[in-house]
């Protein structure tokens, strides 16, 4: 039977639930009963008054209609194949290894964080008792900073990788189907440890080796060629080759690189902080209703970007990471900081929604800094970060404003409930910042009012700071080999090398480097 291709435009109720949808699905493709209908992709459209939901799909003969997933979980026995060696166990650590199982090579992963259950009680820590352990929290540990974020999958890094190959890695691993055909899929930071074990099941019983608190220190570099590498617990492992993905928060490893003459580089970032609204004002803005949201439509989301003159020059100030029906977490990564994240459950439940607004930081920006090198941009976010401690109290507790005080730059005698479990301190938040920041987020915030009415508003806080949006630094690699340039057998890799943004991208990028180790020996 030949297949076709079928648009369809449907209410949210005949889009989500399952019973309308199949009544609309036969009525508007105009199936036989020897047909049956694959889903492509499934996207809310709110441009309009009046919501709809639209969908593209294959009409195909009904046996053949379930989703197809051509990714097979990989079964070979590698515990002998050749050793490699993969610092953190986040996306880029944990696809790298899957790939390198694929074709019998042996990954050993090193993590100095614990394993997702484990470190349910360190980030239980940080929120309850103000307590932050340096090697696990909500950055560091099993699945990295995704694990207890959010689970967003949307990448615009399409060039880099198959996207949908991941999809279906994550998929086979437990992730719910909807995020093969869901135009922005998201998996929820309640479902994802669920999904990160299955990956470490697969990769063990494969014969891979995953070693939980287990810090990298140095990197044994001989004839400069990678050799090996030494850790905390006095551990010294020997490897030609090894894919360097510990995330962008591993301030040591930069440090260590630094330090060792490896070349690093400082690039730009973004930063600023969080806004957190209640999520029934931005479903009225985004889903034009009077009260509730239409009880089949999720939580909406937005995305903001505005172009103001700050500091002498034009950037851009931008949302990051929204999270609809979600809750702003504590990221510090050692004491004396307070950073802020956003997750969302897989429900999108929350009566809240926050997401981070940053400004654009170039490296013209840092030249106070420049005494410190390749780290300068490293070294400003971490003054931000305690800085925003300090006036805040000294502890997780984070400061805050109420967005109209903010701009208007007028103190809050109040502050709103919060999802942010640590607390709240009122706080003049635009002292936290350098002045460029202050003014663009401030001119950011007056362009978001105008393109979203309503959104300006005091019933709505910003609470900082929202910091590490990517790495502030870059460690260079060859464009083919991957590896950095001055050390053999080194491959930088995901976000902390400065090549990722987020769980797809990372993803990506560390099959991209397990592939470059497989040319790399199969070419010696």
């Amino acid at each position: 039977m030949t297949s076709k291709i079928v648009e369809l435009v449907l209410t949210p109720e005949e889009a989500f639930d399952e019973a309308a949808f199949q009544v609309a699905l036969a009525e508007m493709a105009h199936l036989s009963p020897q047909q049956g209908f694959r889903m492509i992709k499934r996207s809310i459209d709110a441009r309009s008054r009046n919501v709809v939901v639209r969908i593209a799909g294959e009409v195909v003969a009904k046996e053949e209609a379930a989703m197809t997933i051509d990714y097979i979980k990989p079964s070979r026995d590698v515990s002998k194949g050749k050793p490699v060696i993969i610092i953190g166990a986040g996306p880029a650590g944990l696809f790298a290894a899957l790939k390198l199982l694929e074709v019998g090579m042996k990954p050993i992963i090193l993590e100095r964080g614990k394993d997702v259950q484990s470190r349910r009680r360190d980030i239980a820590a940080i929120n309850k008792d103000h307590v932050v352990n340096p090697d696990s929290n909500y950055c560091f540990g099993e699945g990295g900073a995704g694990t207890y974020s959010d689970g967003k999958l949307y990448t615009r890094s399409t060039k880099r990788g198959n996207v949908r190959r991941i999809l279906e890695i994550l998929s086979v691993h437990g992730a719910k189907p909807e995020i093969l055909y869901d135009a922005h899929p998201h998996i929820g930071t309640n479902k994802l440890p669920m999904v990160i074990r299955q990956m470490r099941e697969t990769i063990l019983n494969c014969g891979g080796e995953i070693r939980f608190e287990t810090r990298v220190t140095d990197l044994e570099v001989r004839n400069n060629s990678l050799v090996g590498v030494h850790t905390a617990t006095g551990e010294h492992l020997m490897g030609e080759a090894c894919v360097l993905a510990t995330g962008h928060s591993a301030r040591d490893i930069f440090e260590l690189l630094h330090r060792k003459g490896i070349a690093i580089e400082a690039k730009p970032f973004a930063l600023g902080v969080r806004v957190e609204h209640a999520q029934n004002l931005i479903d009225k803005i985004q889903y034009h209703c009077e009260g509730e949201r239409n009880p089949y439509l999720p939580a909406s989301a937005y995305s903001l970007v505005a172009q103001v003159k700050s500091g002498g020059r034009e950037r851009g100030v931008f949302s990051f990471c929204m999270c609809p029906g979600g809750f702003i977490v504590p990221a510090a990564t050692a004491p004396g900081e307070v950073v802020v994240n956003g997750m969302s459950p897989s429900r999108r439940d929350s009566k809240f929604a926050n997401s981070g607004i940053v400004v654009a930081v170039g490296l013209e920006d840092l030249r106070d800094y420049e005494i410190h090198g390749p780290l300068r941009g490293l070294r400003f976010q971490m003054e931000v970060e305690q800085r925003a401690c300090q006036q805040a109290g000294g502890t997780q507790t984070a400061p805050a404003q109420r967005l109209i005080d903010f701009v208007d730059r007028k103190a809050s005698t109040s502050l709103l409930d919060c999802s942010y479990q640590p607390g709240l301190a009122a706080v003049d938040v635009g002292g936290l910042f350098p002045d460029f920041v202050t003014k663009g987020l401030r001119e950011g915030f007056r362009s978001f009012g105008v393109k979203m009415k309503g959104y300006l508003t005091n019933e709505a806080q910003v609470v900082g700071v929202e910091s590490r949006t990517s790495s502030p630094v870059r460690i260079p690699r060859d464009e083919k080999t991957l590896e950095h340039p001055q050390v053999a057998g080194l491959f930088p890799c995901g976000e902390g090398a400065g090549y990722a943004g987020g769980i797809v991208s990372a993803a990506m990028d560390g099959e991209r480097c397990a592939e470059a180790i497989i040319r790399k020996f199969a070419d010696g």
